[in-house]
This record gives structure tokens, sequence and C-alpha cells, in this order.
């Protein structure tokens, strides 16, 4: 994709919903929300992108939730993800349709896709995007990121290049409200995989057979921070959190400090969440943990320090010994489930 100094042929803000085992990935109403937000400005059309096999029955979801168009591209060849091959078909998109923005989910798959089709469009991207605005006046998308581990936030443009891409951080932003029976046009877009090029192939997908809750859907999480003390200390964490049916989080000195793996780490250099209630348990609350977590419906903070804060920030905050207020709501629970 050339060089430009006139977008005007470059149209729409498009959207692309990530498939899972033949499941959409709930990013896209997320994705659905930005772009209608960015459209403000733009007064574009909203696309979603979809990529898969058996995947044109989810288009008028889409529509239903604020897409005025749906791009479909179903084939068997798309049954699993391969990079190579998604990468190509998308691309072949973008050069034919030449969209204006173009939002992708910052998910384990959307950041490895999302980065080769930016090489392959010969485009500019802005990865794990929090926030986003279009200026006014020279219409360019501004992106807003962590960087330096969340210490500070850069504010990304690309001026010269279609699309202006972003990856955009889950949970980062409300997922855009479904209206049944909503107009809009369906594409099917003709698929021919004669000329593109294979070089790796899907073997195989193995389900995790742990019994853990991912932070990131959760509607219940109970986070332990430094406050714990260690590894053991989360033992009181994960048992309200199962009482609860919630996940368990935690902050970064706790992952840093070896008491619990990466993938429960809520914060900037973490995950982004938004459940509808959030126990933070010995969390001082850091900048970079609020920003991955402030969003939350209902926030509790148990900490022994008032000051701290994540217990200005909360909801309902409760000050003492988090094992004593941990195993105290615990019992609370128990009695009054009889």
């Amino acid at each position: 994709m050339p060089i430009i100094t006139d977008d005007k042929e470059y149209k729409g803000v498009w959207c692309y919903g990530e498939v899972r085992h033949g499941n959409l990935v709930p990013t896209i109403y997320e994705l659905i929300h930005v772009a209608k937000g960015l459209n403000e400005t733009l007064k574009e059309d909203v696309s979603a992108v979809l990529i898969g096999h058996g995947v044109s029955d989810k288009a008028q979801d889409l529509i239903d939730h604020g897409a005025d168009k749906v791009y479909v591209m179903d084939d068997p060849i798309f049954e699993n993800f391969v990079d190579e091959i998604y990468t190509q078909a998308f691309t072949e998109l973008i050069l034919k349709e030449k969209p204006n923005k173009l939002l992708l989910p910052a998910s384990t798959i959307g950041r490895s896709f999302a980065s080769r089709v930016a090489v392959t469009s010969n485009t500019g991207i802005t990865a794990d995007s929090t926030e986003m605005a279009v200026d006014a006046d020279t219409r360019v998308l501004r992106a807003t990121r962590p960087a330096f581990g969340g210490n500070l936030m850069a504010t990304i443009v690309c001026k010269k290049h279609r699309p202006e891409m972003v990856t955009v951080r889950p949970m980062s932003f409300p997922r855009a409200e479904k209206q049944d029976g909503r107009q809009g046009q369906i594409i099917q877009v003709p698929v021919d995989a004669s000329q593109w090029k294979q070089r790796t192939k899907f073997v195989k997908f193995e389900v995790n057979q742990e019994d853990v809750q991912d932070i990131a859907t959760a509607e219940v999480i109970v986070s332990g921070g430094r406050g714990v003390g260690n590894a053991k200390g989360f033992e009181a964490v994960h048992d309200l959190a199962k009482l609860l049916g919630g996940a368990v989080g935690a902050s970064r000195a706790a992952v840093d400090a070896g008491w619990i793996e990466y993938r429960h780490q809520v914060g900037l250099t973490g995950r982004t969440v938004r459940p509808k209630l959030y126990v933070a348990a010995g969390i001082s609350g850091q900048i970079q943990h609020l920003a991955g977590m402030g969003s939350s419906d209902v926030i509790v903070a148990l900490n022994k320090d008032p000051e701290a804060p994540m217990m200005k920030l909360a909801t309902l905050s409760v000050e003492g010994d988090l094992f004593e207020l941990l195993q105290a709501t615990i019992k609370e629970i128990n009695r009054r489930r009889g």
C-alpha cells in the first residue's frame, strides 16, 4: 500500500472478529464499540471482518451489535488459524477494499496476526492500545498505549499510510449493545487459495486440563498483592475466589516474587479485566494495576493501610489484617448459605 497524501479513497472503520474453535471471541463487540466512537468524528461505515469455516451464520449478530457491513471469508482452509493463510487472505481484502482504520484484538492470536498484516499491507501499527481518538482536523487516529513497563503512556500516530492499524487491549472498553433486527450488508468474499504460499500447517489443539478460570472473562475476581506475604498466603485468596465462583488475580509484585503464575497478573503489564466484582486483598494500588482493573463495576479493597490508592478508589474499603478479613468473609458467606 503506497504512502499517501490524500486519504479520501480510504474509507471505513474495520474490526476483525476473531474466531476460536468455531466460536466468536467477544472482543469483537468491544472493537465495534470503539469503532462507533471513532465514527462520531469520521462519519464512515463500521465494518466487521470474519475469517473462518462455518462462520457465515455469525454475521447478522455483528450487524445487530452495530456493524454496517460484515465481510465474510468462509472456507474449509480457514478451519484452524494459521498465520500465513489468514494473513494472505486478509491482506488481499485490505488492498482491494481500502479501509481507513483497522482494529484487531491484542490477544495471543491478534498480536501475531496483526503484525504480519501490517507488514504485508505496508502500513504502520500501534500495539496494545488502551485509548483511541480521531483528530477532528486531520482525521488521523491517535492511539495511546502503555510504554516502559507501564510507567508512562505513549500516544502514537500513523500519518502517511493506510489503513491505520491498532491492536486493542481486551477488556479495556465496554461491549457494543445488541439491537435485534438491525439492518446491514453481509458481503461474502470469494476465496481462492491456489496462489497462497503455505509453509506451516496446523497440527493439533490440546485443551488445558487445569481447572483455572481465565481472569479476562471472569465476572468475579479476587486478587492478592504484596500484602499476602508469600505463595501460601494466596490460599485464602483462592478459597474466596472459589466460593464466589470467580477467578484469582494478582498484582505484578506478587507475580515478580514468584508467588503465583504470570497468567493471573492484572495491570498494564498483565491483563486488563472488567469484572462485576473485584476484590483487592493486600494490593496498594499502583497506577499500573489500577489501569488494568479500574473499570470494574464494584471494587472491594482489603488493606491495613487506609491511605493506599486502592482504598481510595474502591467502592468499599475495609481496613484491617487481610487474612482475618478474608477468613471472616468466607465464614460469613458459608453461614448465610447454610
